[in-house]
């Protein structure tokens, strides 16, 4: 993974447009970038460690119409040039870009070097070129040669090849999403639309077990194990809703954060006659689990406690990662609820597959209509976030938590009275987000920033948010940040804190805010700096982040201030938030 680009056609400027488009895809994260090009009867190359933000695309070749370009987030070896993508056969005359893992790597290598391949790399990767390479020479047709290959792969995948003697562009997946987009100069395909959206918005979608070759002029999907072809319909996709600069914001992270006073709202108007249908599933499941990876896993955990609180209903909660081991507990009449940012998280996908096995519905809540989770799921919910261009999920995060606790609502008919404290909600975290509150947040990050570890505490769906805050410090500033249930201090946590350790209270007029505060006072005790973050002061706060009183929805508002001072502590320790180091924004694989 992660990004992933191709062109052909009768436009001239392939290589141009590969570059461009891997810029597009940025926003993914990414270690190490490459494109690749037919140049007369030879495919040229080239591969770079960091960013592609500054490369000109003519530098590279202003004559070409085909090119497939990847930018890579480092698996299977380390972030190298020679690591970086495209892969390459021995003599450079096929090419492949790849997202996912091929998971029987080490065998096909293996295979390979007994019948003379020599190896380059440390990727996976390069066993796809070189299997081609093979099957080439028994069948003498490229396109029938990727397909045999990719016969041969184990695990998720997404692939594009190109030959230096043929003008066709070949792609398969199993699992990674490839979107292919038809212009009139040619074909695109990609792992995600901003990469081609300024050529064209119509679109056609690869799905799991699928190829597709084509030559610019015709193209032809088929099954990857019969060969069988597969019609596909065109589809025009909106135009993207966020524009692509930051504005007058120094990083896109900042403006996502700030987009909230806006996208939070636009989470809460959806249909009611949609909200209501999920309610209604719910209620006639027998079992109904929340599934999610990451951020998404929080807004996930964070609405047991909605459920629960709100609607006295029962839900189970389980890291995507781990649901297959829940499959003992599934039946046809369970429901699984998935949460995804991006659409495309493989773990959540395997969740969706485990819980299908055994005939149960899914419904999804995601931020990408037409994505892979959207398209596997019996019903589907957007959010309508915008696109988020930071890797660090913040706005998304609201976005998931607001339609959780309407749908808790909707659960026991109180839909209207969620609808109304939510709407109220995002127009105190408008106010709440003004200048003045973005510069005591900017001081608090200067009086913190030099230590090295940090601790959060919560109760209730502050627990959760706990949880998410330690990601946020974690994934953008460096800082070890950890999130406990507040109760839990006492059982071990506690003999870690020392003499001015920093720990962040998240606390609501709620009934367990007596329990959080004697919490803090136990932290205090030990020498703790206590921040808190509530809706009134208390004494025991060294420092106090105001929030407003939001009642259930105090999760939504206790977040964002921690969002804020994550991003302060990345600038002020001279990290970029928008691109942390080893993360990505979507996560094709397990």
């Amino acid at each position: 993974m992660c990004g992933i680009f191709g062109f052909v056609g009768k436009r001239t400027d392939a290589a141009v447009m590969a570059v461009e488009g891997l810029k597009s895809l940025e926003y993914r994260g990414y270690d190490s970038w490459g494109v690749a090009w037919k140049e007369g009867d030879h495919l040229s190359h080239k591969k770079e460690i960091g960013k592609i933000s500054g490369v000109d695309g003519h530098s590279l070749c202003d004559v070409s119409s085909l090119a497939i370009g990847h930018t890579r987030w480092a698996t299977h070896g380390g972030v190298t040039r020679e690591n970086a993508h495209p892969q390459f056969n021995e003599d450079k005359t096929i090419a492949v870009v790849h997202n996912g893992i091929f998971e029987n790597y080490q065998q096909l290598r293996s295979e390979l070097r007994t019948k003379g391949h020599t190896f380059t790399s440390d990727t996976d990767t390069e066993v796809a070129p070189h299997l081609i390479e093979e099957y080439l020479k028994e069948t003498g047709d490229f396109a029938h040669a990727v397909r045999l290959a990719c016969k041969r792969f184990t695990g998720r995948y997404a692939i594009l090849a190109v030959h230096a003697a043929s003008e066709t562009l070949v792609a398969a997946r199993t699992g990674s999403p490839l979107i292919i987009g038809v212009g009139e100069g040619g074909y695109f395909i990609a792992s995600d639309t901003p990469a081609f959206q300024a050529h064209t918005r119509t679109v056609q979608y690869l799905d799991d077990g699928e190829m597709v070759i084509t030559n610019g002029k015709n193209i032809l999907f088929s099954d990857i194990e019969t060969g069988g072809e597969r019609t596909k319909r065109e589809i025009e996709i909106p135009v993207s809703e966020a524009p692509s600069d930051k504005g007058d914001f120094a990083h896109f992270m900042l403006k996502e954060i700030m987009d909230q006073k806006e996208s939070i709202a636009r989470a809460v108007n959806q249909s009611e006659q949609e909200i209501e249908t999920i309610a209604e599933a719910i209620r006639n499941a027998k079992g109904t689990f929340l599934v999610g990876c990451g951020t998404a896993g929080k807004a996930c955990m964070a609405a047991e406690y909605f459920f629960s609180v709100v609607a006295e209903h029962h839900v189970n909660f389980a890291p995507a990662s781990e649901f297959k081991l829940y499959h003992h507990f599934l039946k046809k009449e369970s429901l699984l609820i998935v949460v995804s940012q991006s659409g495309e998280t493989a773990d959540v996908l395997e969740a969706m597959q485990v819980a299908k096995s055994k005939g149960a519905k899914v419904l999804s809540i995601v931020n990408v209509k037409g994505s892979s989770i959207d398209r596997a799921s019996d019903y589907t919910l957007c959010i309508n976030a915008g696109p988020e261009r930071a890797v660090a999920s913040t706005k998304a995060l609201t976005g998931q938590l607001a339609v959780l606790l309407l749908i808790a609502y909707a659960l026991v008919g109180r839909l209207k009275e969620g609808k109304k404290l939510l709407l109220e909600t995002a127009s105190m975290i408008n106010d709440m987000l003004n200048p003045r509150y973005v510069e005591r947040l900017t001081q608090l990050a200067d009086r913190i920033k030099r230590h090295e570890n940090l601790y959060i505490i919560g109760k209730s769906w502050n627990y959760p948010m706990a949880l998410e805050s330690a990601i946020k410090i974690q994934e953008v500033s460096y800082i070890h940040a950890e999130g406990f249930a507040g109760g839990e201090l006492k059982h071990g946590p506690i003999a870690l804190i020392e003499d001015g350790t920093p720990c962040i209270v998240l606390a609501g007029r709620d009934e367990v805010m007596p329990d959080i505060l004697s919490n803090a006072v136990q932290l205090r005790a030990r020498g703790a700096l206590i921040i808190g973050v509530s809706p009134e002061p208390n004494e025991i706060f060294d420092e106090w982040i105001r929030v407003p009183d939001a009642a259930s929805a105090q999760a939504i508002v206790n977040i964002i201030p921690i969002q804020v001072l994550a991003y302060f502590l990345a600038v002020q320790r001279g990290k970029d938030p928008d691109m942390p180091r080893n993360l990505a924004k979507s996560v094709t694989v397990k």
